[in-house]
């Protein structure tokens, strides 16, 4: 990363409050604010003496340039420095323009000054004040790469908003005797060599530019022998057997936690075997889904799971049956039959789940951070401070009186056995009508809930860079669906015989000795994905590879690195452009990315941030191999044992076929435009 400043006062106008210049003032700000490259923008003059003093006296870059009252806004325009003597007359023009505060050049002015602006780097005012309208920007738009905010805030909002330039962060500092509070507002450039074409380049890319040195890409070793790439995206370039899959193979072996997409590895060879693949693929991958979907139902099923009606009648048959015959032999009562606990029925406990779940909900709306605002709006914390500390008392009240309950039952039930033993009286069997009431009411709402379940509808919808992956719930339509979801080699033809009764179903799925109870929730409802693609179809053979490249590069955020060979092999140069690019850019800003590629709508349209090229070179009658590597901006790129190799003969060679083809081909394309 390189630092820069490009708004600089050196000379006091009539813009600015009075103020001496230091050239050791600037020198300390350079050396502390460790400044790769300045640029002196005084408001609408340009002294050029005094710029070849500064130019001499500093060892960074340093640009000639001026910050012009243009349409009651304010502009950087600044030059490459080749020509001072024809920047200083066009400058002077500016000077005789603006004389006084509230004078300014119109665009055309400027135009005719300077002739083609594409020459300069210009950079408006744009978040900060005066800055330049609507309508003036546009005027300029086919020259303007950058636009000077006045804050790190509002830098950082310009970053993530497509809609907005460039963001540049100067510190518009006027360069005075005991100049005391060293400026700190700077940007740091993803750049090699400074020229000015090279940073109007690095600008014109959100992505090459940051606050600070740690937010930008570090360029750091890759491999043994001292190759380095950056922290952000690589592009590696070179010809047939130059040793591209070569270094990429070597990358995967030297490194843990490697993603490597191989070239073709995504191209589909058998049309119905690729599609099962993918679509159990899809399906493992979006695990979660039906995880979370299913997690109530799992929690109702858990309810039931115990519950056995037959169990059930029997103990009320058992009940009823003890009750008649009590009744017809009355007249064998004796005194132990006769006594109160004989027949005395049980004390009902409960878990008390209803008050538990309350108490913790209360405990939640304390304890919680993000929405305590909210809550003190509407509720005192100190009155939910007491109502969970109530809460809890009556918690430990009903649990106390629960463990009284048990230990009385514990009591009676052992008398009650003792008695038993000793009369010939019937006995009235135990049973808890209000459980098995229950009972009855939770199967009877578990059967509604399934039936729900196997009503088909859609319960997600995922975008993936253009396609949709869309989940649906339906009801098994035959025993091959549930053995597909249960993942084992069970036969599910007696269970799916009373599929229709749910309880009856889940009974069959319990009496299957190889059928985890925990993972029965999964076979009530068969969920099944679609990946449609833009217009809203079901993608095909070309589109699910599509999709598994793009799923491919999403899954790398997993991963240290991710390294990528030849995706142009197998798509198109539009799914490249609009899909493939975009993600690997997104994925390159959060670990280093390595693209092997021939393609220029890869190589050259992506915005790498590094490019390597590697190259098989004859030596003395032997066959060299070496890798060449710079930034994208820079004229020339260097090997390990410092050679190098023009960048423009790279790109031309390797992306276009060499520059005799692609200027054929541009003026092909030229000829045929409308």
């Amino acid at each position: 990363m390189r630092k820069i400043d490009f708004h600089i006062h050196t000379v006091a106008t009539f813009s600015d409050a009075d103020f001496q210049f230091c050239l050791d003032s600037l020198q300390k700000y350079v050396l502390a604010a460790k400044l790769d490259a300045i640029a002196i923008t005084n408001h609408d003059i340009f002294d050029g003496v005094q710029f070849r003093t500064i130019k001499e006296t500093l060892d960074i870059v340093v640009y000639p340039g001026i910050e012009i009252n243009i349409e009651q806004g304010h502009l950087l325009l600044i030059s490459d420095g080749t020509n001072l003597e024809g920047f200083q007359s066009k400058a002077d023009v500016i000077k005789q323009n603006v004389t006084c505060s509230g004078e300014y050049i119109t665009v055309d002015q400027l135009k005719e000054i300077f002739g083609d602006l594409g020459n300069y780097l210009l950079i408006p005012h744009y978040e900060k004040r005066p800055s330049l309208s609507a309508d003036t920007l546009a005027r300029l738009d086919d020259y303007i790469v950058a636009g000077e905010v006045d804050s790190a805030k509002k830098f950082i909002r310009a970053v993530k908003d497509e809609g907005k330039l460039t963001p540049v962060l100067f510190s518009d500092v006027r360069i005075r005797e005991n100049l005391n509070l060293i400026p700190v507002r700077q940007t740091f450039i993803d750049c090699g060599e400074l020229t000015l074409d090279a940073i109007k380049l690095c600008l014109r890319d959100k992505g090459k530019v940051a606050l600070s040195e740690s937010d930008g890409n570090q360029m750091h070793q890759i491999l043994e022998c001292g190759q380095m790439i950056s922290t952000g995206l690589n592009v590696l370039l070179g010809e047939r057997s130059s040793g591209k899959t070569y270094t990429l193979d070597k990358i995967h072996e030297s490194h843990e936690n490697v993603q490597y997409i191989r070239q073709f590895s995504l191209v589909q060879q058998d049309e119905e075997a690729n599609k099962r693949k993918f679509n159990d693929d899809v399906k493992r991958k979006r695990s979660q889904v039906i995880e979370k979907f299913l997690s109530g139902f799992k929690a109702v099923l858990d309810d039931v799971m115990d519950i056995e009606l037959q169990s059930n009648d029997r103990e009320v048959e058992g009940y009823l049956e003890t009750l008649l015959k009590s009744a017809e032999e009355a007249d064998r009562k004796d005194s132990f039959s006769k006594m109160t606990l004989f027949d005395e029925t049980a004390y009902p406990t409960s878990q008390n789940r209803v008050l538990k779940d309350l108490i913790e909900s209360v405990r939640q709306v304390i304890e919680n951070v993000e929405y305590r605002d909210i809550v003190e709006k509407h509720v005192e914390l100190a009155a939910l401070k007491r109502l969970v500390c109530e809460l809890i008392d009556v918690y430990r009240q009903k649990a106390l009186d629960s463990n009284k309950r048990k230990f009385v039952n514990s009591i009676v039930k052992d008398i009650k056995e003792g008695l038993r033993m000793r009369t010939s009286a019937i006995q009235l069997r135990d049973v808890d009508l209000y459980d098995i009431a229950m009972d009855l009411k939770k199967v009877e709402r578990f059967s509604e809930i399934v039936g729900f379940l196997k009503k088909e509808s859609t319960i997600s919808e995922e975008s993936v860079q253009g396609f949709k992956v869309v989940a649906k719930k339906k009801g098994f339509t035959g025993a091959g669906e549930i053995k597909s979801a249960s993942g084992t080699r069970a036969s599910f033809s007696r269970a799916f015989a009373n599929y229709d009764n749910p309880y009856n179903y889940l009974q069959s799925l319990k009496s299957m000795e190889d059928q985890t109870p925990s993972e029965l929730y999964k076979l009530f409802t068969g969920i099944t994905y679609k990946i449609l693609n833009q217009d809203g179809y079901e993608v095909s053979g070309g589109e699910r590879s599509e999709f598994r490249l793009l799923q491919e590069i999403k899954d790398a955020q997993n991963y240290d690195i991710l390294l990528i060979d030849e995706p142009e092999s197998s798509f198109d140069n539009p799914f490249l452009n609009s899909n493939v690019n975009q993600i690997i850019k997104e994925i390159s800003e959060t670990m280093p990315v390595v693209v092997v590629t021939h393609n220029s709508t890869v190589g050259a349209s992506i915005g790498a941030d590094y490019l390597l090229y590697a190259s098989k070179e004859k030596e003395d009658g032997d066959l060299v191999y070496r890798i060449y590597s710079g930034h994208p901006t820079d004229r020339r790129l260097m090997s390990l044992d410092g050679k190098t190799i023009g960048n423009h003969t790279v790109m031309m060679s390797s992306l276009e076929a060499g520059p005799d083809t692609y200027d054929a081909r541009r003026r092909v394309y030229e000829a045929i435009e409308d």
